[in-house]
């Protein structure tokens, strides 16, 4: 019967393996990896960051205006199929403390949102000297 390939890759060898896997003398530890500097570090462009911090904001403001009004809406919060499946889910749903509750959430997210945008940093790349 054929071996079939493995789906995940193997573990990371331990470090047992990789000595003595290392050339030269058996007594002599492999150097360390280099080790990143916070400056050194690549980050991502600007444009990148100004895309992804205006999708955040739209998403946040537009999920917290959804879940903001929604609940207070009696055509779709009280006649929604799902909650008329489910009684029980919807007497809960009907108390005016969980509507509030799930409002003060939108209000929340909006807040979210508008805080991103307010106290965003535009980060540059550290480019190595040529």
């Amino acid at each position: 019967m054929p071996v079939q390939p493995h789906p995940v890759s193997d573990p990371p060898p331990s470090d047992a393996e990789l000595q003595s896997a290392a050339p030269g003398p058996p007594d002599v530890a492999p150097e360390p990896p280099p080790s990143l500097d916070d400056e050194s570090q690549s980050t991502a462009p600007i444009w990148l960051q100004r895309i992804s911090l205006f999708i955040l904001v739209i998403f946040c403001v537009y999920l917290g205006v959804i879940m903001a009004v929604v609940p207070w809406w009696t055509s779709v919060w009280d006649e929604n199929s799902f909650f008329l499946n489910h009684p029980q889910l919807l007497a809960v749903l009907r108390l005016g403390p969980v509507r509030g509750i799930i409002s003060g959430l939108g209000l929340l997210d909006i807040w979210i949102g508008i805080s991103e945008a307010v106290h965003y940093r535009e980060t540059t790349r550290a480019y190595p000297p040529a």
